[in-house]
């Protein structure tokens, strides 16, 4: 309680001990009694009543979202003000200031986490209104005979996007129970009911889609949802969503706070300042911990947080908001060196491995299936390296085909998602299935690589 910055007041607070299971409270613990009674009385007795005005015309801020495959969308909040009932006539205020007829289908109130159909909701309850299309969070519903808005929740702007699409690895099709471009694209649309931060853009290709968010996290949660729902795909690196403004490119800037240990503040201060950020305030805590304050570009985090926790042996807490779109901040650090690509398709033997590992970092072990193009590890150089990860030991006189089996590989390591899309470099895309992550370059041909590596040498471009 201290540790976390209390202040001496705050100490100052009734304890009820409460058993779920048998509904039973008490304010000693030696004698609780029969019933969860003295937990209600406290909660009436210390708890200050909803500041609300029943008698005045209807107002609910919209908090957040959902949607019923049946009634369509749905919108929850607090009822400011007034009542609501079925098939009252209502508007729908936006954060402009537009009024949008609608009339309530249905109102439900929450007991627990069950949604309970009422007939009437009154000011101070947590109501679902099923009935206003269009509506977002933010907006105000309100008594159409008497439309007052409420002060909006402004939904912040993406500042990161990447591509979704279907996927066409020589994998394709093997995990994913949904894997066509209909199926995709019906889910992230879909997605858009749910998720207000989200922004979803058709390309010139109908298998390809742009999808912006609030940062990486905010991205890596939807890919690993459609994941887990059994989409199969692919989605290339994160890049920035730069502004132009009087003539000059200008890209995001967030809030980044951090918390950390005083022993390990010196290796995440430099952390920070790699990644351009910039320190704004540094506070030495009475616990032994230290608060810092950094204005850091949105290109900076990508990749940031595990960075991050290991520089703060696990001990850190971070937590990012977005400030304003500014001047760019020159370059930043990224990965700086290449990865060690199959280019013979088959399944990984020990070993074809132990001569990659002398190359590099490997990301998998003995028999899993390669493709040709297919990144199985980490190079120790700046270039690319092709590898033979299939490679086997051919039966002799002299000795078995199965004698390397006594081979040690040096510690794999296996990449979760957000090390998958933090390691992508602009060839590479991220093939997501229900089973596997496999990192893979956009050309899978040796030759093709080699040949458009030719020609933007002859143009003067980075290879």
């Amino acid at each position: 309680f201290v540790e976390l910055g209390a202040q001496e007041e705050q100490a100052e607070f009734e304890t009820v001990y409460t058993n779920a299971l048998t509904g039973a409270a008490g304010t000693d613990h030696r004698h609780i009694g029969p019933s969860l009674e003295p937990l209600f009385d406290a909660i009436v007795e210390r708890i200050p009543p909803p500041d609300v005005a029943s008698d005045a015309p209807a107002q609910l801020l919209v908090t957040t979202t959902t949607y019923d495959d049946y009634i369509g969308k749905v919108a929850v909040g607090r009822l400011q003000s007034g009542t609501l009932r079925p098939g009252q006539a209502v508007a729908r205020i936006d954060h402009f200031g537009a009024l949008t007829p609608a009339k309530v289908t249905q109102l439900f109130t929450f007991e627990g986490l069950a949604r309970d159909e009422v007939d009437e909701a009154r000011a101070g309850d947590i109501v679902a209104v099923a009935g206003v299309a269009g509506v977002s969070i933010g907006d105000t519903i309100a008594d159409a005979a008497d439309p007052r808005a409420l002060p909006p929740i402004r939904v912040e702007e993406p500042t990161l996007r990447m591509t979704f699409a279907v996927n066409t690895s020589p994998f394709a099709g093997r995990d994913g129970t949904h894997v066509t471009s209909r199926k995709l694209r019906e889910r992230l649309f879909a997605e858009l009911e749910r998720d207000v931060a989200l922004r979803v853009a058709e390309t010139g290709s109908p298998d390809t889609f742009i999808v912006s968010g609030r940062g990486e996290l905010h991205l890596a949660i939807l890919v690993e949802t459609l994941r887990r729902e059994g989409y199969e795909f692919q989605v290339s690196r994160p890049e920035v969503i730069m502004k132009e403004e009087g003539g000059r490119l200008l890209e995001p800037y967030e809030q980044l706070d951090i918390e950390v240990p005083a022993d390990v503040v010196g290796a995440v201060v430099e952390l920070a300042g790699q990644r351009r950020g910039t320190l704004l305030e540094m506070r030495y805590r009475d616990d032994g911990t230290v608060h810092c304050v950094y204005r850091i570009p949105t290109r900076g985090l990508l990749g940031f947080r595990q960075a991050f926790l290991t520089r703060a042996r696990g001990q850190g807490v971070m937590n990012t908001l977005f400030a304003d779109y500014g001047a760019q901040a020159g370059p930043i650090a990224a990965r700086t060196l290449g990865s060690l690509v199959a280019f013979e398709a088959g399944t990984t033997t020990t070993f074809g491995l132990n001569a990659a590992q002398e190359r590099g970092q490997l990301f998998l072990g003995p028999g899993v299936d390669v493709y040709e193009g297919m990144v199985v590890g980490e190079h120790i150089r700046e270039r690319d390296l092709e590898v033979n990860v299939v490679k086997r030991k051919h039966l002799t006189n002299m000795r078995s085909s199965t004698s390397d089996i006594a081979v040690r590989l040096d510690g794999v390591r296996e990449l979760s998602l957000d090390d998958a899309i933090e390691f992508l470099a602009d060839d590479e895309l991220l093939e997501v299935t229900p089973l596997a992550y496999r990192i893979r370059k956009r050309l899978l041909s040796k030759h093709d690589r080699g040949r458009l590596a030719g020609q933007r040498r002859k143009t003067g471009q980075p290879v």
